[in-house]
């Protein structure tokens, strides 16, 4: 997949040769000689991924890459830190700021393309969530950015796949200071447990016993109930062929033996806080979807989610010669209970009695709120006789027990009017139903109201 690279180096030749390699790969290009120029062209959204020099002169590449990663608007931008410095110390500076990976001079090409691939896929997916999550705060509920990236990373439920025990007692004890680590020596076992319980990272050691690792990590990263949790791969120095393939198939990350402590610490770290973030954005994806649909007092449909949904409703109902029928519940004198017990009180009843006329109703009714105190329930494949035994029993249930709320001790009596009508030959759409069932539902209110009355056939 293509996408935009910024190198960010105060070398020009540095520059120019990274800029060939990714170039003929089909990578676009951009170049900044210096961090704050990268700030600002990252912070104008104009590239999927960083390659970021360590020594420059004024800000250096740790300070360019701690602004990116505190800023929610580019917290989500993959870096990948390319310097001469090759200490354990030097990377796990470059972690802690934030880096998603640290390259070193010179330059290995596969490994290079391999990560650049790897975080642009991981990149990709993240766009789509944080243009999706952007929606909710049109629904005041916050900045989910900002909510993403405070995340720290702590506290991860960890599966550590290794059979050698020294191994596996030396990277527990490196991580049990601020995760729980789950220790598995089967493979089998292992996949098993990680689709069963909620993991937040895994860590699986390539050269397992009798069993290729690479072929756990992938069916981790295949699987619906895994997909999403980050792998880690262990490898040996010489298996850097197996560790590309993995990064080439989405694996998240890799650790070469020995394994440097606060490097294991300190990418267990980004990774969780990378699962962490997309599910911040997946949640406020998935609130906004409901609000858009949900009506925030009763928990029912809303008025947009039963527009939307019964025309097609109503018309695969006329092509199949179905049934289809449609009730139309108002409580009655609702006022008089607002005015009486107060405007919460009034809530109090609203959201109970969504909850009763739930209780009667099938996963395939759209039960929404129409407006008020106003309920319509569409009842697919159900005929007029049935509907209005239906509709008998949501009444019945609604008078048969008072309404108690929260701050008096008394209760408070509702009865609810409904109108009955269905789905005839000559209805141009759905709108034709639901006004017979509004008439019908105005002959109850006239006829004494804690009724149910039937449209005129």
């Amino acid at each position: 997949m293509s996408a935009r690279i910024l190198i960010v180096d105060d070398l020009f030749p540095n520059v120019k040769l990274l800029e060939t390699k990714l170039s003929l790969e089909y990578f676009d290009v951009l170049a900044a000689m210096n961090g704050p120029d990268a700030l600002a062209i990252c912070a104008k959204g104009l590239c999927d991924l960083v390659l970021l020099d360590v020594m420059m002169p004024g800000m250096d590449g740790f300070e360019v890459c701690r602004r990116l990663k505190n800023d929610p608007d580019t917290a989500h931008l993959p870096v990948v830190m390319v310097t001469a410095l090759d200490q354990p110390s030097d990377r796990l500076r470059g972690l802690d700021a934030g880096a998603d990976d640290f390259l070193t001079k010179p330059i290995d090409d596969v490994a290079l393309f391999a990560r650049v691939r790897s975080l642009v896929r991981l990149k990709a997916i993240t766009d789509e969530l944080r243009s999706r999550a952007l929606a909710s705060r049109e629904f005041g509920m916050g900045d989910p950015l900002a909510l993403a990236t405070a995340e720290t990373g702590q506290n991860a439920a960890i599966l550590l796949v290794e059979d050698r025990a020294s191994a596996a007692d030396r990277l527990s004890a490196a991580l049990g200071q601020h995760h729980t680590v789950t220790v598995e020596t089967d493979p089998h076992r292992a996949l098993v447990r990680a689709t069963e319980e909620n993991f937040d990272l895994a860590l699986v050691s390539l050269d397992l016993a009798d069993f290729d690792g690479l072929r756990l990590c992938s069916q981790l990263r295949s699987l619906d109930r895994t997909r999403a949790m980050p792998v880690v791969m262990i490898a040996e120095p010489h298996d850097k062929a197996r560790v590309v393939r993995g990064l080439d198939f989405g694996v998240h990350d890799y650790l070469m033996r020995p394994v440097d402590r606060n490097e294991l610490v300190a990418r267990v770290r980004t990774q969780v806080r990378r699962r962490r973030f997309s599910d911040t954005l997946r949640g406020a994806v998935q609130a906004s979807m409901e609000l858009a649909i949900i009506d925030g007092l009763t928990g029912l449909h809303n008025r947009r989610y039963l527009d939307s949904h019964l025309g097609a409703l109503f018309v695969e109902a006329a092509l199949r010669g179905r049934p289809v029928a449609a009730l139309m519940l108002d409580i009655d004198l609702f006022k008089s209970i607002n005015d009486t017990w107060g405007h919460e009180a009034g809530d109090e009843v609203l959201r109970a009695f969504a909850d009763r006329i739930r209780t009667h109703t099938r996963g395939i009714d759209i039960v929404s709120r129409y407006g008020g105190e106003e309920v319509v329930v569409i009842l697919p494949d159900v005929e007029a006789a049935e509907a209005h035994a239906i509709a008998e029993r949501m009444r019945e249930r609604v008078e048969a027990v008072p309404f108690s709320i929260q701050r008096d001790t008394r209760a408070i009596s509702v009865t609810v009017s409904i109108g009955v009508s269905w789905r005839q030959p000559e209805d141009a759409g759905p709108a034709d139903m639901l006004k017979r069932a509004d008439r019908a539902l105005y002959q109850a209110k006239n006829a004494g109201r804690n009724r149910v009355e039937a449209a005129a056939a």
